[in-house]
């Protein structure tokens, strides 16, 4: 069965190539082609394509023993009535079906990615959560969601409007999935092709403390992003069973040696919940357990799913919690939310088309 010529990084596309007898330059070419310009069809005849590629790529892309190279179909893309948020279910080889979100700001635009099929973490109030784990996604599966976005923008006319970011809090787990999702930022980060910088490519996780402690090891150059929503045991391992299998304690313990370790100020992620974990109380048990992390705190209303009953917390009870925290020291960030009417929210669009069908 051919492999996807996305899973492979530089390195490995290198090798494969001097190991066909090709020079490193075409390497360097075929990468370009790949990752830089999104070619849509490799076969075609491309001037920058020396005679000993064109013959590699006919004798190796989509032979069995060879390599494919095709983006997942689109099985359904809805687009916001804000005109700046578009969610794509795409298809993958086996049928599963990945959400990807396209998110517009002036003058740049950000992908968010999925890294799993399902989720195993089982968050009460997201819907992938609610729908569990299937598989992990490999690193091209990743990688050809990127590719996907600045497919689309070109087709838009607006690729030079850039997708200068990249978050990882589509559907799944990223550190649940660690190693394809390090091999895909290697190759959505490498400057000869996609080219997003690691600065502009967070990870969110809904704490994994291995894979955090792993982050701050190997001295990952990525943003990091903790879901957090609960200030105390009790509170958190409602919302997030995660908490059950690593505590809050010891997760806090992770942030803090990640912080120490890298230098690199940590996002945390709070989803409020009318009555739940929106009260000024709580925001001001957060600040107490969050001294001495170098934390800015991301505020997001609750999107509503059709599995739970929750609600998003009012107006007023967002501002009040924004203010305990940034009395307290920390920045807080109210995120705009974008998508709604596209169910743009993890796992929604994925969800209600599998109702449907």
């Amino acid at each position: 069965m051919p492999r996807a010529i996305y899973d492979l990084s530089f390195s490995a596309l290198e090798g494969e190539l001097v190991a066909d007898g090709l020079r490193p330059a075409h390497a360097r070419t075929l990468w370009r082609a790949v990752h830089h310009d999104g070619a849509d069809d490799l076969h075609a005849v491309r001037p920058d394509f020396l005679p000993p590629l064109r013959r590699w790529v006919g004798a190796r892309l989509g032979g069995e023993n060879g390599f494919c190279a095709g983006l997942p179909a689109v099985h359904s893309e809805t687009a916001s009535s804000d005109g700046l948020t578009r969610k794509f279910l795409l298809r993958l080889d086996d049928g599963q079906t990945v959400e990807t979100v396209l998110m517009g700001y002036p003058g740049r635009h950000t992908a968010c990615v999925s890294t799993q099929a399902g989720c195993a973490m089982g968050c009460v109030f997201c819907a992938t959560g609610q729908m569990g784990f299937v598989r992990h996604l490999t690193a091209g599966e990743i990688v050809a969601q990127v590719l996907h976005c600045r497919r689309a923008l070109r087709g838009d006319g607006t690729l030079n409007n850039g997708l200068r970011n990249l978050v990882l809090m589509g559907m799944g787990e990223p550190l649940h999935n660690y190693d394809a999702v390090m091999a895909a930022l290697e190759i959505i980060s490498d400057r000869r092709g996609i080219n997003i910088g690691p600065g502009r490519i967070t990870i969110s996780t809904v704490g994994v403390v291995p894979g955090i402690l792993r982050l701050a090891r190997e001295q990952r150059p990525y943003g990091l992003a903790v879901s957090l929503h609960g200030a105390s045991e009790e509170e958190r391992s409602a919302l997030v069973p995660a908490s059950r299998r690593w505590p809050l304690a010891e997760l806090i313990a992770a942030c803090r040696e990640y912080g120490l370790r890298t230098g690199r100020r940590i996002f945390f992620e709070w989803t409020l919940i009318a009555g739940r974990n929106d009260s000024p109380a709580t925001a001001a048990r957060l600040a107490v357990l969050l001294q001495g992390i170098d934390a800015h705190i991301n505020l997001i209303p609750l999107n509503p799913t059709g599995s739970y009953s929750g609600i998003a917390a009012s107006a007023d009870a967002v501002r009040d919690f924004q203010c305990v925290l940034r009395d307290a020291g920390f920045p807080a960030t109210i995120r705009q939310r974008r998508g709604i009417d596209v169910a743009a929210g993890c796992g929604q669009l994925r969800a209600e088309r599998r109702a449907r069908e």
